[in-house]
């Protein structure tokens, strides 16, 4: 499976570096979520995840598409989201005060 995901990953660094202006920001995350399913988290400058998404989501939606048919090539399945650096800032806030809540009722 390292294999694949790293092909994956690769391929989607590959694209979505062709329509973002600030590379040096941009972050790559990938989860095995079991032995057939991969989830990617693409975080970026604000105004790159604008132009990632494109009008209407079509951007998105057509290297959603790519990178799906090339996971199924491998027989897995891939799941994208693309978030800006504040949504995923906001995002690890969020999980460490649950953490501390959760870890709080013991």
């Amino acid at each position: 499976m390292r294999e694949v995901t790293d092909q994956i990953r690769g391929f989607l660094q590959y694209i979505a570096l062709q329509f973002i202006d600030h590379p040096e920001k941009a972050q790559l995350r990938v989860a095995e979520v079991d032995a057939d399913h991969l989830s990617f988290r693409l975080i970026l400058d604000h105004s790159d995840v604008a132009m990632l998404i494109g009008r209407g989501g079509f951007t998105a939606g057509a290297i959603r598409s790519v990178l799906s048919a090339a996971a199924e090539r491998n027989g897995v399945k891939v799941h994208l989201r693309i978030h800006s650096v504040e949504e995923e800032q906001q995002r690890q806030t969020e999980l460490e005060a649950r953490a501390m809540i959760d870890g709080g009722d013991r």
